[in-house]
């Protein structure tokens, strides 16, 4: 397969084509510190041939202008060649970001076939013409395909975060240029075996890998309708700011700092068990993970205890074991990134209760062991940034009324959980909390939801029915009254 090894070609307009750069990303392992694979590193060269490209087939090809029922035919097939290859996607990513593969088989690998499933399922409901007959007149309401959308997905999820864009954004007719993270580019290679051989048109998908640099020049590319970015929330106002700046439409799902609220009733192994995933899912490294503990005072230890144990009995180490449930951090530079959050902890104070080092078992690869402290101060920074690493931040309250404020004491305002033996009383705390999402006593909104956040965890949604909204344009076209009654 072209994606194995050095990798010296671009998928731009259905074909496998010479890059202009010259330049190469190695990719390597988190788990061996070794190189995997080496992928061509588009430039601007590349960038415009990209949106030329993808320009050629909105404007001229047969994708934009196919039914709805047709495009869903194609992308089914699509969907079923990656349902067909889950086992090697999980690999793959796991190879790539060091995601443990007992999570990549149903994260990184399963859930791009789920929401594919679902948006099969609620395209044909979506509204893409509506005919509002009033007094005033007589309008037919269109929402149309933007254009050439460019999406830029980060590392963590890169498969699934792929598809949560393309998905939408191709069935409501966009061509599409997916731009991947420089830590993760194979899995993307890999996608664009898959479009080429489930017969998308010509120049519908593009792949380009590229730095920063190059990334922000295809955003902002005159050619470019719409860019959806995936994110941290300091790439993400960057690009949102050079955006602005050309109306160009955007939708940012950036970061997350999420609080997880056990209340004074709550069944506190049955939560505690939940935050095995909810707070450490992808070892930290998933920005709606629930990194802030909120424990009533009195059950303060208690809930220490317990989870403190639940976490000791995570294993760290080779995430292609499927034993291991916390592996290595995706780049060396990450690893000093988290490291440099739990010095901060340390030097503010916070109660180092488990972990705070690097695990002496392990010879290689870019690890940090799971991290927990006590008595955090809601202002202090390891309960107010993002580290996007094992470590966990237990902060105490006297009253629900100061969990809810300390819940609320965010820049962002992405998930959230809330844990109480009676649910009524848990939504009703749940509604007070500003934030895109929140599970009660563990279960989840799923897919036919909408994700996204309030505050700094960015603009807009995805997934579900509203998941379609970031791909079309608005268009009304009154009609006279005799015409009007010609449509059913």
């Amino acid at each position: 397969m072209i994606w194995q090894g050095r990798t010296d070609r671009l998928f731009i307009g259905g074909e496998w084509v010479a890059p202009s750069s010259g330049t190469f990303v190695e990719v390597i392992s988190p788990m061996t510190e070794e190189p995997v694979a080496s992928v061509v590193s588009g430039d601007r060269a590349d960038a415009d041939r990209a949106v030329a490209a993808a320009r050629m087939a909105f404007d001229h090809g047969p994708w934009p202008r196919m039914a709805l029922a047709e495009r869903i035919e194609v992308l089914a097939r699509l969907r079923d060649l990656i349902a067909e290859r889950q086992d090697l996607i999980a690999r793959l990513v796991t190879a790539e970001n060091g995601c443990p593969i007992s999570t990549s088989q149903w994260m990184q690998a399963a859930g791009p076939r789920v929401l594919m499933d679902v948006f099969f399922d609620l395209a044909p409901q979506y509204p893409f013409s509506d005919l509002r007959h009033t007094p005033l007149g007589n309008g037919l309401v269109l929402r149309e395909p933007m254009g050439v959308v460019a999406a830029v997905v980060p590392w963590n999820a890169p498969l699934l975060l792929a598809i949560l864009k393309m998905t939408p954004a191709l069935l409501c007719g966009n061509t599409v240029i997916l731009k991947p993270a420089p830590e993760t580019p194979v899995n993307a290679y890999l996608l664009a075996e898959l479009v080429q051989q489930a017969g998308l048109p010509p120049g519908t998908v593009n792949v380009l890998p590229a730095d920063r640099e190059t990334s922000e020049y295809l955003c902002l590319h005159p050619g470019v309708d719409k860019v959806s970015f995936t994110g941290s929330t300091a790439a993400g106002q960057r690009l949102g700011g050079l955006c602005g700046q050309e109306i160009r439409r955007i939708t940012l799902e950036l970061g997350g700092k999420s609080a997880a609220i056990i209340l004074d009733d709550a069944d506190i192994p049955k939560a505690v068990e939940n935050l095995r995933l909810a707070s450490l899912r992808n070892s930290g490294q998933v920005c709606s993970n629930k990194t802030r503990i909120l424990v009533p005072r009195r059950r303060r230890d208690e809930i220490l205890d317990a989870l403190t144990a639940m976490v000791g009995t995570m294993p760290v180490g080779d995430p292609m074991d499927p034993a291991t449930e916390i592996g290595p951090m995706v780049s060396a530079r990450q690893r000093d990134r988290v490291e440099g959050y739990v010095a901060r902890g340390r030097a503010e104070g916070a109660t180092l209760v488990l972990g705070g080092g690097r695990p002496g078992h392990l010879g290689h690869g870019w690890f940090v062991e799971p991290t927990i402290f006590a008595d955090v101060d809601q202002n202090a920074t390891i309960a107010q940034e993002e580290i996007f690493g094992p470590v966990l931040a237990v902060l105490n309250y006297d009253s629900e009324d100061e969990a809810v404020a300390i819940a609320n004491n965010s820049q962002y305002g992405l998930h959230g959980s809330v844990f109480s033996g009676d649910d009524g009383h848990a939504v009703a705390v749940a509604r007070r909390i500003r934030t895109g999402s929140v599970d009660i006593n563990g279960a989840g909104a799923g897919f036919y939801s909408p994700l996204g956040g309030f505050k700094k965890s960015g603009i807009g949604r995805e997934a579900a029915i509203e998941g379609f909204d970031a791909y079309v344009e608005m268009k009304s076209i009154g009609l006279p009254a005799a015409y009007a009654e010609t449509f059913a």
